[in-house]
């Protein structure tokens, strides 16, 4: 299994992905992996994220994790889909834990010094700055960071193409997440395909 680290150096963006109807997943995510987005986060948001996961798995090259668990047994539901990463928007002991016994790839959210110290606690290091723009944008993530040269983030949240790169630029960022390269519905897999091929270029 990768490390949390190896998923978020696969490529600058991992896209926040939304399926309403299974049948977008594996389009979109064959779209995604063309352009060069690998590691995809889907969205516990909708009925059909579960399936979706388990159809996405079958795209090669896809490194399919989940986002928005919440609790163990989401987590639970989400490693029995196929799960390979799993992001959450906030950090708490059950879900951490739950998450470190399951030897899966965790990357909790944090917006604050108080939960990256009890992340750092619990033998986390890297982490999601969530929600990104609206916790105060690059100069919050700056000022967290400062003390804790340890760790490493994935800022999410009012993050696209106009602001990436600023992000990306500094070194406690491994990578971005954003919606922008996979618009919610069915998927354009042209569109989308040169949506990730453009975010992929974001590091060189």
């Amino acid at each position: 299994m990768k490390p949390i680290e190896t998923i978020m150096r696969t490529a600058p963006v991992i896209p926040v992905i939304v399926i309403d109807e299974v049948e977008h997943a594996v389009p979109l995510a064959e779209a995604l992996v063309a352009g060069g987005l690998r590691s995809l986060e889907v969205t516990l948001r909708t009925p059909a994220a579960l399936a979706a996961i388990r159809a996405m798995k079958q795209v090669p090259g896809a490194v399919v994790g989940v986002g928005s668990v919440t609790n163990p047994k989401e987590l639970d539901d989400a490693l029995n889909a196929g799960a390979e990463f799993v992001v959450s928007p906030g950090l708490t002991e059950p879900l951490a834990r739950a998450a470190i016994a399951a030897q899966v790839p965790f990357l909790p959210g944090t917006a604050n010094a108080s939960d990256i110290m009890r992340g750092l606690d619990l033998g986390l290091t890297h982490f999601k700055f969530f929600p990104a723009m609206a916790a105060g944008g690059l100069p919050v993530l700056k000022a967290l960071a400062a003390p804790f040269g340890q760790v490493r983030f994935c800022p999410t949240g009012g993050i696209g193409p106009d602001n990436a790169a600023e992000w990306l630029a500094h070194e406690a960022v491994l990578c971005v997440g954003g919606s922008w390269v996979c618009p919610r519905g069915a998927p354009d897999r042209s569109a989308v395909e040169a949506l990730a091929r453009e975010a992929s270029q974001l590091w060189s």
